[in-house]
Formats: C-alpha cells, sequence, structure tokens
C-alpha cells in the first residue's frame, strides 16, 4: 500500500468525518445556527434532518460498512456543500461562507479518491 495515499485518505476522512459530527452537534444545540438556517430561509425540521444526515454520514464513512453506503455518503455530503455554496451565494453571504464549502468538498474529493485508489473498489 501507498504510504502518502493511505496518509491522505485517513488525515482528509479524520477532518471530515469530525468537521460533519461537530456541525450535525452544533444544528441541534446551537442558537446560531437556528439562525443561521432561518436566515437562509429553511424550515425548521430541515435543519434537524441535515444534522441527523451528517452524523449519520460520517459514521458510514468510518465505520467496515460495504462500500455502496460509502458511495452515498460521499454523494450526500458533496450534495450538502453544493447545496451550502449555493444557499449562501443566492443570500450575497460574506466570503467565508461561500468559499468553506468549497475547501469541504475539496477534502472530501481527497478522502473518496483516495479511498477508491487504496482500497481498489469498484464502482461497477
Amino acid at each position: 500500500m501507498n504510504k502518502s495515499l493511505k496518509w491522505a485518505y485517513w488525515i482528509s476522512t479524520a477532518i471530515l468525518v469530525i468537521t460533519m459530527l461537530l456541525s450535525g452537534y452544533s444544528y441541534i444545540n446551537s442558537p446560531e445556527m437556528k439562525d443561521a438556517f432561518l436566515k437562509l430561509g429553511f424550515p425548521e425540521y430541515f435543519r434537524i434532518e441535515l444534522a441527523v444526515a451528517k452524523m449519520l454520514g460520517a459514521l458510514v464513512l468510518i465505520l467496515p460498512l460495504n462500500y455502496g453506503f460509502k458511495v452515498l455518503a460521499y454523494a450526500g455530503f458533496a450534495l450538502t456543500f453544493l447545496s451550502a455554496l449555493i444557499a449562501h451565494t443566492a443570500i450575497g453571504d460574506e466570503a467565508a461562507a461561500i468559499i468553506s464549502p468549497l475547501i469541504f468538498l475539496g477534502i472530501l474529493s481527497a478522502s473518496f479518491f483516495s479511498s477508491y485508489k487504496l482500497y481498489n473498489y469498484s464502482l461497477a
């Protein structure tokens, strides 16, 4: 196994998993996050739904599950980051709120492609 590829996978996946678990937790417990979702025009239930989905997706990435489940989690996170980019851009949010989803999309890509190469997964 390529050692640098293994490091790339674990570092990017750890950053992604920790961030998703923490953001999911904050979506449920932070009044600031509640206000942010209202500012974006999302209904209250969506904040809770997204929090649960982020935490479950993070667990799927670190548990020894079938790669198909992991691909679904990666796809869900990609959709989440692209949707966040669009939502923050649409309301004219500050640059950090617009750039942040792009950074995490890059980290997500590093995790996905390194896992694909590292473990010789097949998408077929």
